[in-house]
């Protein structure tokens, strides 16, 4: 009991108790009364420590947690900043900029609506390309859907002085150019600035028409190669001067290979982008 700087163990209190009893009776009260301040004291400090012990515990294993969530939010942040370094434009509301010069600011606004984070957030790949805008917004679900699904959409073809059509405005966006004509059926084959899938757009009413995605034009060979329980499959791509490019695709699935020979167009052949259809061939 010497040792001041030694909490009292159980035992110390103990002895306390019966040398208090051996005090007169005028010392003893104040002093008993001492020593209960000092026992709810010593509880109160027992509850709080193992307060703190539950809380450290809850709090390391929600931080343990929110770190995986966190580390993913980084990565994805991260492809968002260099698309839109590369690229040179925002998902909400496509704001450019020179790509590699001036970098886009991005205020609360643009986190929130872009659809490009959250397609990045979905685990799709970010087209190196602008996608077309809907109403000013980017429209990823025109370039993704299916040969038969239709749009209907508010569209108008421009035409020069001897009426010839030199481009198209769908959906408030003017960049869509005009590949084929039809004029007898109000038809006309459009792309958006020359680059990915290509669609028959059809005038009905007025401004109303409707638009709807070319099927595959092209069919190339993605080679599915087996080396015991390992499968690896590589992209046939035919060049100008009748060689061939065997692109390898980082893939494990069949679905897999596909997306990876979509996203090597998008970023190589963007031209024919969502208009290759490609079919396996076993060795």
């Amino acid at each position: 009991m010497s040792h001041l700087d030694t909490p009292l163990d159980a035992d110390d209190l103990m002895m306390i108790t019966e040398r208090i009893g051996k005090l007169p009776a005028a010392e003893a009260e104040w002093v008993s009364v001492l020593l209960q301040e000092l026992l709810r004291a010593r509880a109160r400090e027992a509850e709080l420590l193992a307060g703190e012990a539950t809380l450290r515990r809850e709090t390391e294993a929600h931080s343990a947690e929110l770190d995986d969530h966190l580390a993913q939010l980084a990565l994805d942040t991260a492809e968002w900043l260099k698309t839109l370094w590369n690229v040179g434009y925002m998902g909400a509301g496509n704001f450019r900029a020179d790509p590699r010069s001036t970098f886009p600011s991005i205020d609360l606004e643009d986190v929130r609506k872009s659809s490009l984070f959250a397609r990045i957030r979905q685990g799709k790949h970010a087209l190196p390309f602008a996608p077309p805008t809907r109403q000013g917004l980017p429209w990823h679900e025109l370039l993704e859907c299916q040969a038969e699904q239709t749009h209907t959409v508010n569209a108008e073809v421009i035409r020069d002085e001897e009426d010839l059509p030199i481009g198209a405005i769908i959906e408030a966006c003017a960049e869509w150019q005009i590949i084929e004509e039809d004029a007898g059926q109000q038809e006309f084959i459009v792309q958006y600035q020359g680059k990915g899938p290509r669609y028959r757009l059809r005038l009905t009413d007025g401004t109303t028409a409707r638009l709807h995605r070319e099927p595959p034009s092209m069919t190339r060979k993605i080679h599915l190669q087996g080396h015991g329980s390992f499968h690896s499959y590589t992209l046939e791509w035919p060049e100008a001067d009748d060689r061939k490019q065997f692109v390898p695709l980082r893939a494990a699935t069949w679905a897999r290979a596909e997306s990876e020979a979509e996203h090597w167009l998008a970023t190589t052949h963007p031209e024919v982008y969502g208009q290759v259809r490609f079919e396996v061939c076993e060795q």
